[in-house]
């Protein structure tokens, strides 16, 4: 103890000013070290408090990361908003979609019957074109067949006539005919 009051007591043992140098002596200096800096500290410090620069270092830091987790959680609020939007928008599309589908599916069951109702509708048409054209047709043959018939007949029966009939036989055919067209005349009359 004796060297730690000698080192306060006697300051020849300094060293002058112009040099400046550590002393390793462990149990002279380190009590004088200390106290220099603490009294360094505490003079030039006297307005900063360690704590107090802690302290607010801290509390700045706590409230970035409040500020952060607020922002982040007003993100996440609106992220879930906004998906619980989106998802309704997708039932409701889904929903259409069906709907879609539904009436898509009758709309070409019902157009499908329509136009096979139309095709049946049209072929018969043609089928009644067709026998009404066969029909025509047919009667078109039969007439000229009629007539071909009749105009042979007429020829045969003309040449038979013109062969049998002589002079007189022709006379009074013609006046039995006008005989009876007279008849004819008056009766109309």
């Amino acid at each position: 103890m004796k060297n730690v009051t000698d080192s306060f007591v006697s300051l020849d043992y300094w060293p002058f000013a112009g040099s400046f140098g550590f002393n390793t002596d462990i149990l002279a200096t380190n009590p004088i070290n200390l106290t220099v800096v603490l009294g360094v500290l505490i003079f030039f410090g006297k307005g900063v408090c360690a704590s107090c620069l802690l302290s607010d270092l801290l509390d700045n830091r706590k409230q970035r990361i409040l500020n952060t987790i607020r922002n982040s959680e007003e993100l996440c609020g609106g992220a879930i908003e906004q998906l619980e939007k989106a998802r309704a928008r997708l039932q409701k599309v889904e929903i259409e979609a069906d709907e879609f589908r539904v009436n898509g599916y009758s709309e070409i069951e019902r157009e499908k019957l329509n136009l096979i109702n139309s095709t049946y509708k049209t072929l018969e048409q043609l089928e009644n074109y067709k026998n009404e054209t066969i029909h025509f047709e047919q009667q078109s043959a039969i007439n000229e067949v009629r007539q071909q018939v009749f105009q042979q007949a007429l020829e045969g029966a003309l040449g038979t006539l013109n062969s049998c009939l002589n002079n007189e036989l022709h006379l009074r055919t013609i006046s039995a005919n006008i005989g009876m067209f007279g008849t004819m005349k008056e009766i109309i009359d």
